[in-house]
């Protein structure tokens, strides 16, 4: 193939074809658990996650929430996934060993979603979120309508068992019972059901048993059959993490936040450096996007590591 502008742009147009048709199929999980929310400069500032506002009876003057004065902000990354095209193949019409590369470039910008929201799952013990503690921690501080500071629990130790009722409720019930109990910081009942328990593959057994098996590993009656979907996460590092949540609510757990969608990219100019020195053109999808977390009491997360 003779190397000018209106073929080497032919060739792209069909490689970016390809990574667009990857991109449209890939499955992802992300969306279950985790809310978009767009970003319009380098960061984004979620201090009003401390100061939701709930409905309450208007009595007198309206009670005006003031942001908290936890700061939290998530700063956008940049994120990139390229291939160098050697213009001998294009030369040569050897271009179709580029067609795979297109395809992962393409698949794997569709799933970076999910690689934030892993990450953020996977760190949730140890990073803070809007309140300054672990997302999944023993003391986020809730106050009551008196004033009163207490602290609160959306972390457990238990490992997930399906082996009786009582092993049950003391893994996944427990976690049940946590999210059900959460109060507003006037002492009312949030009202949260949790709907999803995510789990790792080496608990996907388990995590069927409780969310669909009529009997628990005892053949006794289980008590929690349809009180949840589970979803499995190959993303999860750990095989005893699990996590159960609430995602039927306006806001989620977990913030996938984007400045700039995954798009594919190419460098097609003959008269570039790159080409002149090394003969190579180049294309594959950039992005600008972060994590971050969300509303704690929307999940519960257990380390499954015992005491």
């Amino acid at each position: 193939m003779l190397v000018n502008r209106a073929n080497i742009e032919a060739v792209f147009i069909t490689l970016k074809t390809v990574f667009n048709k990857a991109f449209s199929v890939a499955p992802s999980l992300w969306e279950k658990t985790t809310m978009k929310v767009p970003s319009g400069g380098s960061q984004n500032d979620y201090s009003w996650l401390g100061r939701f506002p709930k409905m309450r009876k208007w009595i007198g003057d309206k009670v005006f929430r003031k942001l908290s004065a936890h700061k939290y902000t998530v700063a956008n990354d940049d994120w990139e996934a390229t291939v160098a095209v050697d213009r001998n193949d294009i030369e040569d019409d050897n271009i179709g060993i580029y067609s795979p590369m297109a395809q992962d470039a393409g698949f794997s910008a569709k799933q970076l979603p999910d690689e934030i929201d892993a990450d953020l799952k996977n760190n949730a013990f140890t990073q803070k979120c809007y309140d300054g503690q672990y997302f999944y921690d023993t003391d986020h501080p809730v106050t009551n309508a008196n004033g009163v500071e207490s602290s609160v629990s959306n972390k457990g130790t238990s490992a997930l068992s399906s082996a009786s009722v009582a092993a049950v409720t003391a893994s996944y019930g427990a976690g049940r019972l946590a999210i059900m109990s959460f109060t507003d910081d006037e002492g009312r009942p949030l009202g949260l059901v949790p709907d999803l328990l995510e789990v790792p593959p080496a608990l996907e057994a388990t995590a069927r048993m409780i969310c669909e098996s009529d009997k628990l590993e005892d053949d006794k009656p289980n008590p929690y059959k349809g009180t949840a979907t589970y979803m499995v996460n190959p993303r999860i590092t750990s095989s005893t993490q699990w996590m159960l949540h609430c995602t039927r609510q306006p806001l989620k757990p977990f913030i996938y936040q984007e400045r700039k969608a995954p798009v594919f990219v190419k460098q097609t100019d003959p008269e570039t450096d790159d080409v002149f020195s090394r003969k190579q053109f180049k294309f594959g999808a950039e992005a600008r996007a972060a994590g971050g977390y969300g509303l704690w009491p929307l999940s519960y997360g257990s380390t499954g590591a015992g005491s």
